[in-house]
């Protein structure tokens, strides 16, 4: 059962439920998708219908974001918690390595994803990382095929959105992978080169700050938060 927040629909479920259930897709066969919506995807959803519905047909769908846990909230719908991709995308790597899955790295800048690669295995003892490729790449095909060889399970797709998230309904089914997740700039913060905010400001839901203090350029990404909230009043007051 998924929860509807401003047109975009959520599993109400924690971060192990997350995990437990994509480990669950993922060897009973066929492919499937998980998204990672925050306030930017659903105010984009909302002018894109290509987007919204990719993003409404995943398989799982996490509300990566303190807004959208604030937005559940005031629409009577309170989502469990916050599930960030980059902590779903850990607890599905260290399931990987014990099952010995096979992982496939996609996106990022050249060398980036090679550098995530080296830094996981290290992390993840077992861990078989059977593939990667940048993200500037201008056919499909080639990348679509090079998952195939790769016998990839599991692939990590970091194009942003919505370009991530229409790339793995479009190519997923064809590459022959499992299981795909979109994760924005994952690959960057898996390879050392970005660097997430301390614990302490996850806990309190302000990594969004952490960012925009380390980053003052994201001012009018951050600035979508609270008119995420906006809607959400506004959608409560007229009772739908």
């Amino acid at each position: 059962m998924k929860t509807e927040v401003l047109g975009v629909r959520f599993d109400d479920l924690s971060l192990e439920e997350m995990v437990h259930t994509a480990a669950s897709l993922i060897e009973a066969g066929g492919f499937h998708y998980a998204v990672t919506p925050n306030p930017e995807f659903i105010l984009s959803a909302r002018d894109n219908e290509a987007f919204r519905e990719v993003l409404n047909q995943a398989d799982l769908s996490m509300p990566d974001g303190i807004g959208v846990i604030y937005a559940s909230r005031i629409l009577g719908r309170p989502l469990k918690g916050r599930v960030p991709g980059i902590d779903f995308a850990s607890g599905l790597i260290a399931w990987a390595a014990r099952t010995g899955r096979r992982l496939f790295l996609l996106g990022s800048k050249p060398g980036i994803a090679e550098l995530a690669a080296a830094s996981l295995r290290g992390q993840y003892p077992g861990l078989t990382v059977c593939g990667t490729h940048d993200g500037y790449f201008k056919e499909d095909a080639p990348v679509v095929s090079a998952i195939q060889e790769a016998q990839a399970d599991v692939v990590l797709v970091g194009l942003g959105a919505p370009k991530q998230e229409l790339w793995m309904a479009q190519n997923g089914p064809a590459t022959g992978a499992k299981f795909m997740i979109g994760l924005g700039g994952a690959l960057d913060v898996f390879a050392g080169v970005t660097q997430r905010a301390p614990e302490r400001w996850q806990k309190m839901g302000m990594e969004w700050c952490y960012r925009l203090i380390h980053d003052p350029k994201r001012i009018s990404r951050m600035a979508k938060l609270p008119l995420v909230l906006v809607q959400a009043a506004g959608q409560r007051v007229r009772g739908k």
